[in-house]
Formats: C-alpha cells, sequence, structure tokens
C-alpha cells in the first residue's frame, strides 16, 4: 500500500506565499474552521476535481464570534484534521494562530457586508458577516486560488462571499458544493457533536421541515412556510430562530419558479442551520 504523503504544513503567511509560489495550477483552497466531517471532505473531493494543487485552511476565526457564542468550546481536533488533509491529498495546509493571521490584533478595518448582511443570520449574530468575509477575503488574498468552494449549507454565507467577489472584482471563480446529510437528512455540522441523543432525534426536524416545505410548494409560498413551521413547531425541543423563505439571492421568495428556505434553531446549547431549494408552482403572467 501506497503511503500518505503528508501536505505541508506552514502557519506563518510569509512561509505560505513561499509554498504558493511552489504550486502548480490551477491552484483550488477550502476554508476550515477544522473539526472535519464528510461535508468538508466532499469540498477537498470537489477542490481536487478541479484544481492541479489544493489548499486547505484550518482557522477558527474569531472575528465571528459574539461574546456569548462557542468560541471557546468550538470544536479543534487539529491531528485528526491534518490527517484527514492528507488522506484527501491536500498539497498545503495553512493553519495559523490568530496572533500570526491578525498580528496587530483584531482588525479595525472589516468587510461590511451591506443590508444582505443584517438579515437572518446577521441579524441572530450581529456582526458575524463582518467577521466572515473579513476572514475570507484574507484568505483569498494569502492563497491566490483559482478557485475557492464552500458549502451551500452556510447559504447566506456563500451568497455574501460571491457578492463580495463580485463587487471587488476578485479574480476567483466561488464554488458552491451541495449540502452532505447524515442518515436522517440532518446536515452535517461540527457542531452535530454538541447533540445528546435525544437532542440528536429532534434535530431531525430541521431537514423534515425543509422536506415538508418543498412537498407543498405547487401550492404557493405561504403554504411552504406552513407546512415547515408546523414541523417545527411539533418538536418541543427546538427553539426556532428563523424560518424564512427567499428568493436564490436571498431577497423576497418569488410568486413562482426557484425559492430557498432557510431555518435556524436552537436545541440544548447548539445552534443549527439549513436549507433547501424550494420550487414554486405558478404561472407568468404579462406580454406586450
Amino acid at each position: 500500500m501506497t503511503a500518505l504523503r503528508s501536505p505541508i504544513l506552514v502557519t506563518d503567511p510569509h512561509a505560505l506565499a513561499r509554498e504558493r509560489e511552489l504550486l502548480s495550477g490551477p491552484v483550488a483552497v477550502v476554508m476550515t474552521m477544522g473539526a472535519l466531517h464528510d461535508g468538508h471532505l466532499a469540498l477537498l473531493r470537489q477542490a481536487r476535481t478541479r484544481g492541479a494543487s489544493v489548499i486547505a485552511t484550518l482557522f477558527v476565526n474569531p472575528l465571528q464570534f459574539g461574546p456569548n457564542e462557542d468560541f471557546d468550546s468550538y470544536p479543534r481536533t487539529r491531528e485528526d484534521d491534518l490527517a484527514a488533509f492528507a488522506r484527501e491529498q491536500v498539497d498545503l495546509v495553512f493553519a495559523p494562530s490568530a496572533a500570526e493571521l491578525y498580528p496587530a490584533g483584531p482588525p479595525g478595518v472589516r468587510v461590511d457586508p451591506g443590508p444582505l448582511g443584517t438579515m437572518l443570520e446577521g441579524a441572530s449574530r450581529p456582526g458575524f458577516f463582518h467577521g466572515v468575509l473579513t476572514v475570507v477575503l484574507k484568505m483569498l488574498h494569502l492563497t491566490r486560488p483559482d478557485a475557492a468552494f464552500f458549502g451551500e449549507k452556510d447559504y447566506q454565507q456563500l451568497t455574501l462571499v460571491r457578492a463580495m467577489v463580485a463587487d471587488f472584482d476578485l479574480d476567483v471563480e466561488i464554488v458552491g458544493v451541495p449540502t452532505v446529510r447524515e442518515y436522517d437528512g440532518l446536515a452535517l455540522s461540527s457542531r452535530n457533536r454538541h447533540l445528546d441523543p435525544d437532542q440528536r432525534r429532534s434535530a431531525g426536524s430541521l431537514s423534515r421541515a425543509l422536506a415538508a416545505g418543498a412537498a407543498a410548494g405547487h401550492l404557493g409560498a405561504a403554504a411552504v412556510q406552513e407546512a415547515a413551521a408546523a414541523v417545527l413547531t411539533a418538536e418541543p425541543c427546538i427553539a426556532v430562530d428563523y424560518l424564512a423563505l427567499t428568493d436564490p439571492q436571498l431577497g423576497p421568495p418569488p410568486a413562482y419558479g426557484e425559492a430557498r428556505l432557510l431555518v435556524a434553531a436552537r436545541i440544548g446549547s447548539t445552534r443549527l442551520i439549513d436549507n433547501a431549494v424550494i420550487a414554486i408552482a405558478g404561472t407568468a403572467t404579462g406580454g406586450d
């Protein structure tokens, strides 16, 4: 059996710049906060299909955690993550400390996500997307990829990253990768490991709510939300943060056509998010 080749590991941006110069192109990047699961592995595998070289980042970004959120308890499994990167044939891993990535301390200049960053996750977690977009922009600058891969589970994040790339004329393709799910439909998340058995069973209602909403799409937008809300209401262990039906760009839901149903809920102390594509039936109107 051929031994796995460990990726080159760097923690300093200057070392990253030197190693980046040695990579053959095109180069793909996958940004992670570690605690890797099959969803991350799907990103890495998609990256490998598009990139001659693959860079992975491993960094729990303090900028995107609020004062009462789970930064300190966020799972950190560095050695397991590095082993997973080796199995997936990642070429270069950038795993800086906060001091190495932000040597002058938390940056005073941050990316403003605009109005879209104040709704849904942004409304529930003020400042969250300032932190996300700031670190993504910094990582894109440091890794200089041809393509960057993000999971559709974090759909609002994916939408905002695409908007930032377009608005700033960044020369990188942003590729969305479908959500990977567990046996009962629960979207894979590093936070799932915090759920006890009873909470884990309750968590499956998030994907069931999305499925109920999708099944009601032929009845119109209002029916979609009603069907999804009924599933969540029936589960007493779930505290819903938001359940929102939007267009694919997170604007108002269309009267017909493709829409996106997004949900966030807290189960015990664990907060989970999910989303699904919804087809709303209807008839186009209008004419000359």
